[in-house]
């Protein structure tokens, strides 16, 4: 008997969204506290001058504001803590995560640590270790500056452990990582370069396709929101990233964005995402933009998986890329389907192979051990990288030689 949908939904995250809304911004803010700490990356939100209207509208409410920039791509943990510092050394009492997804998951960390009793590192997910949830946090507002994670609306953070010569991005989910409120202003991502905008649309697919691929069988309600979210993505992407000032297809990536990680779509689907795993090793080790690794992961991953579930992906090539299936098998059709996601991808700009990273040379060692640093994060009781179908270390090595 197949598994049936049980399921709890909650997001308490209150969304202001559409262009023009970072003038909303105080309403936001004021009803959690009168002195924030203003969480930004590397310095791309002060040249558009999106900073100063936000602390010039906080200040008019009455909200005093702590400055905390520089978070860098891929957090690492002792920037968390360092900003926790400052949060609890000037009394801030709510946080507010202005930039990608980098700072909003920083900003989730920030406002939990400084609650938190023990070291951040006991909140993260890894292999042999039981997290210790955070059971409180400081306010969390979050401003994006980019469509790509959705980190605005969910409940997640991920964050690289650098600590005693380690180098681990892994993640905590928990209930009180909430923003309370999530001010999306589609304006706020206009500037952002072609390549960034790419690999933000490969991330929200990546997202989706996660859940659709890996998730339960006899979730048709949640098939066709996936689809929907990557239709969107399909049509509109190509023209934000053509034109940048085109203001609609901006604001219709930045909903798919959010839609695509709230809890809507994988909500009853038993969501893991094996592709993020692997592609987390990589950005933790090298640095590359989370989304162009993305891109090179999961093409390989779904070419690997196909073969365990070609209807599957077969029943993608039809719904997302109109093939027909007369005279071909499902293995044929679903790798038909992945050519063309292929091309895709190819066509606004994003990776598909490993060489196109800047990695480097890459030995048959080092795959064995980017899939060993993998399984540091998540495994089930066989020591495999849960997925459908799970992965043993020998499984996410072929797939990262795929990638090659």
């Amino acid at each position: 008997m197949l598994p049936m949908m049980k399921f709890g939904f909650y997001n308490p995250t209150r969304l202001i969204f559409g262009a023009g809304s970072l003038a909303q911004l105080e309403k936001a803010v004021r009803p959690y506290g009168k002195k924030a700490l203003l969480v930004i990356g590397g310095g791309s939100v002060k040249k558009s001058g999106a900073f100063d209207r936000a602390v010039a509208s906080l200040k008019a409410a009455g909200v005093s504001v702590v400055e905390f920039s520089g978070v860098e791509p891929n957090p690492p943990l002792s920037t968390v803590v360092r900003a926790a510092e400052l949060a609890k050394k000037e009394a801030c009492d709510v946080v507010i995560g202005m930039g990608g997804g980098s700072v909003m998951d920083a900003s989730k960390v920030i406002a939990a640590s400084v609650l938190y009793e023990g070291h951040p590192k006991d909140m993260l997910v890894r292999t042999g270790k039981v997290p210790r949830l955070p059971q409180r946090a400081l306010p969390i507002i979050t401003v994006p500056t980019l469509a790509a994670t959705g980190s605005e609306m969910n409940n997640g953070a991920v964050i690289t452990i650098d600590d005693e010569g380690e180098k681990l991005k892994t993640f905590v989910q928990a209930d009180v990582l909430y923003p309370r409120v999530a001010v999306v202003d589609p304006e706020l991502t206009v500037t952002v370069p072609k390549n960034h905008t790419a690999f933000g649309v490969c991330d929200i697919i990546t997202h989706v396709t996660e859940g659709y691929f890996n998730g339960i069988d006899g979730t048709p309600l949640q098939d066709r929101f996936a689809e929907g979210v990557i239709l969107t993505v399909l049509e509109w992407g190509p023209k934000a990233v053509s034109d940048g000032s085109d203001l609609e297809a901006r604001t219709q990536v930045q909903w798919a964005s959010i839609v695509a990680l709230n809890g809507w779509v994988q909500v009853g689907t038993n969501y893991i995402a094996p592709v993020h795993m692997i592609e987390h090793t990589l950005s933790a080790l090298y640095d590359i933009p989370h989304g162009a690794g993305l891109a090179v992961v999961n093409l390989a991953w779904m070419r690997f998986a196909a073969r365990f579930r070609p209807d599957r992906f077969a029943k993608f090539a039809q719904h997302i890329f109109g093939l027909a299936a007369t005279g071909k098998d499902d293995l044929s059709l679903a790798m038909e389907g992945i050519d063309r996601f292929e091309e895709f991808l190819r066509s606004i700009g994003c990776p598909t192979r490993l060489s196109e990273l800047g990695i480097g040379e890459i030995t048959k060692e080092m795959l064995f051990g980017y899939a060993e640093e993998t399984l540091k994060v998540l495994r089930d009781e066989e020591g495999r990288l849960p997925g459908r179908p799970p992965l043993r270390k020998e499984d996410i090595v072929e797939i990262l030689r795929m990638a090659m």
